[in-house]
């Protein structure tokens, strides 16, 4: 006999501050470029933004429906600056997938 997990169905509210905060700027490389085929787009969000969250947040700002929303922690590098070690900050992408018929023009401002 197997039992199904019962899952925290809390509904997550944000307001609109916190939704320029969560979504910071769009990736712009040549694989989150790739994605757009997919109807995916490409995020850099705050450590601290959860999923929910972010899939508000693009709901929101953007007025699109979100079918999913995938996360990544990209841990930061240890370069030289000016011969002097350093080191880059930890950043999180979120990349969300559009529903059918949805796109957003990362090229243009919110």
């Amino acid at each position: 006999m197997s039992r199904a997990r019962a899952r925290n169905t809390k509904p997550v509210t944000i307001s609109k501050e916190r939704m320029y905060e969560i979504i910071r700027r769009p990736v712009i490389t040549e694989k989150a470029t790739l994605g757009s085929e997919n109807n995916q787009v490409t995020f850099q969000v705050p450590l601290d933004a959860s999923k929910p969250e972010i899939s508000l947040a693009v709901e929101g700002l953007f007025g699109v429906k979100v079918e999913a929303v995938n996360t990544l922690r990209v841990k930061g590098k240890t370069k030289r600056f000016k011969g002097r070690p350093g080191r880059r900050s930890d950043v999180k992408k979120a990349i969300v997938s559009l529903s059918d018929g949805d796109s957003i023009d990362v090229t243009t401002g919110i």
